[in-house]
């Protein structure tokens, strides 16, 4: 029967690190659990500036995205504005009728058709 040591995840989750670290200088099987932690540990701190790095880029991308499409909805609505022939055609709460689109109308202003 094997009489492996189990309270290594206990004491790496629930105790404090001095505690831990008594229980490791004991323990052979833990000693073993740790310096695998330890690997895995540095491993992440390898790629850690890596994906900081990505994540640094998204802020700065989405202002960009925001300036450009501010930038480009002002332009957009300041030539429609200043647009003398489009502002003389169409005004607030008024609409297009078929006589300013240029086809025959009666006097009633329906649409005259040739029998």
């Amino acid at each position: 029967m094997d009489n492996k040591c189990s309270k290594y995840e206990g004491l790496f989750i629930f105790s404090d690190e001095e505690t831990l670290k008594e229980h490791v200088a004991q323990c052979e099987e833990c000693r073993a659990e740790q310096d695998k932690m330890d690997k895995v540990s540095a491993l992440i701190d390898e790629v850690k500036f890596h994906y900081y790095k990505k994540r640094k880029m998204m802020p700065k991308l989405r202002a960009v995205c925001a300036v450009a499409l501010l930038l480009f909805s002002t332009l957009t609505l300041g030539i429609a504005v200043n647009d003398e022939d489009l502002m003389d055609t169409i005004r607030y709460g008024e609409t297009l009728s078929a006589e300013d689109l240029g086809f025959p109308v009666d006097s009633y202003g329906l649409l005259m058709v040739d029998e």
